[in-house]
């Protein structure tokens, strides 16, 4: 059963079998998404200021967001505009007009195995609960940030 912990956006989740505690299901940092107001000025102060590579920009018209990548050693910064009025970074950009941290990206071995577990402890997949093909081509998630602490959790295949 989920309750709300004292802290207003961690959830308490249903806690796994010993055995199944002892498994790790994320793996790898793939990225933190950074919603912008200007892609174009966010990814020169990356690249000028922070002399970071910055990829060409992409749309994916499916999450309405426009993307650049920015490359670190050890993972990845995703720069997001929005892509047309119904987008949920247009959303969030009136919330938040100067941008700011979006979500964080956790790489999983098998998205589906992922998901199924998370459900079965009380987690919330956003949006139809099957994985959609996100920036990298590879099949992601959304989980709700209500039950991560405020944070919003995208899992990608790996």
């Amino acid at each position: 059963m989920l309750s709300l912990s004292k802290h207003e956006g961690c959830r308490n989740l249903q806690s796994a079998s010993i055995s199944e505690r002892r498994q790790v299901m994320i793996g790898k940092l793939n990225h933190v998404a950074i919603a912008v107001p200007d892609l174009k000025a966010a990814a020169a102060l990356y690249s000028g200021a922070l002399g970071a590579t910055v990829s060409a920009p992409v749309d994916q018209p499916a999450h309405g967001v426009t993307v650049v990548f920015v490359t670190l050693p050890n993972t990845k910064i995703e720069l997001l505009q929005p892509l047309g009025e119904a987008s949920p970074i247009a959303a969030f950009l009136e919330r938040n007009p100067a941008g700011g941290i979006h979500h964080v990206c956790y790489e999983v071995e098998d998205i589906l195995a992922a998901r199924d577990r998370l459900k079965e402890s009380g987690a919330r997949v956003l949006g139809d609960g099957e994985p959609k093909i996100g920036a990298h081509d590879k099949p992601v998630l959304f989980l709700h940030p209500k039950d991560f602490c405020g944070t919003l959790i995208e899992l990608e295949q790996a």
